[in-house]
């Protein structure tokens, strides 16, 4: 079981990759979660909202998981994204995310039904003890309209397997409320990437990125400098990244970072329909975006420099 005190750092949201005929990239996938390793990210998530989960098979969902572990080596916990209709469907995800070799699930409420706090309460607890990892609870009422407050999570951090929460609910002011009633008992994870430097400075240990898929290095510059006390030069590879980091915000966020991760890596940018990659003013409009920002892409010896100090 992986322990709470890992749980830190940048945890990629990795983007799920296809073939032209619309079947699994395995050889894509590990070649540009190597990259994230590499760039010396914390651990990895696989099959979330930005890894199209909603477009995968079961099956599917297993070997994208089996991908990244591979990839990790164990280095780094590697974790499975639970998001299903039914408790019931969901914790069939759990327990096939825990055979599979999952160090920890990322589990969001019982989607498209907006559940009440004592319904919601309930799923978390079934689909944690159901997979038996340690979990982060995922909170991003804006995207799903089930709203898992400060206070729910007081009832929920009872159980040891809730060892940390993704907050995405736009509301800065959760993260100070979240450390006041819990402490230390959660691990607080950033899950809005125009919000990561402000909840790091706020007392967050982590942050869920999108963006990290094209830009590992410069993502975990902003942790590593913020880290080390080093404010000034974490500000200013941020601003840097700002444009890029509001594409994460976004109904189309998938297509943006998939088409952004393209132009950075050299991938492909196919979704599984419904989606459909960028095209005409909005695809030119993005390109846009990440050629300005490459022409002045910050010189990162000094996080190297912070990440050994």
């Amino acid at each position: 079981m992986a322990q709470k005190a890992s749980w830190r750092g940048i945890y990629p949201a990795v983007t799920t990759k296809f073939t032209s005929d619309d079947k699994l990239d395995i050889a894509e996938m590990e070649r540009c979660y190597q990259l994230q390793v590499d760039a010396g990210v914390h651990g990895l998530i696989t099959c979330g909202s930005l890894g199209e989960a909603s477009t995968l098979d079961p099956d599917e969902k297993v070997e994208v998981l089996k991908t990244a572990i591979r990839v990790a080596k164990g280095r780094i916990p590697v974790l499975q994204t639970v998001s299903s209709g039914s408790t019931r469907q969901a914790q069939a995800a759990a327990e096939a995310a825990a055979k599979a070799g999952a160090a920890g699930l990322m589990v969001l409420p019982g989607l498209p039904y907006k559940s009440e706090p004592h319904e919601t309460i309930a799923h978390y607890r079934a689909v944690a003890k159901a997979g038996g990892l340690p979990v982060m609870i995922y909170n991003n009422p804006p995207a799903y309209g089930v709203d898992i407050t400060p206070r729910m999570l007081v009832e929920l951090a009872q159980d040891p397997l809730m060892v940390a929460v993704k907050e995405s609910s736009d509301d800065i002011r959760r993260v100070t409320q979240i450390i006041n009633l819990l402490g230390d008992k959660m691990t607080i994870f950033t899950g809005v990437d125009n919000l990561a430097l402000e909840s790091l400075a706020m007392g967050a240990t982590g942050w869920v990125a999108g963006l990290v898929c094209a830009f590992p290095e410069e993502t975990v510059a902003v942790y590593e400098l913020h880290r080390a006390g080093r404010m000034d030069e974490a500000l200013a590879v941020y601003r840097w990244f700002q444009p890029l980091l509001d594409l994460d915000v976004s109904a189309r966020l998938v297509q943006n970072i998939k088409l952004v991760e393209a132009i950075a890596t050299g991938t492909n940018d196919r979704c599984r329909a419904p989606r459909m990659a960028l095209m005409g003013t909005e695809r030119a409009r993005i390109e846009k975006i990440v050629k300005d920002a490459m022409a002045k892409r910050p010189k990162l010896q000094a996080q190297k420099q912070a990440k050994s100090a």
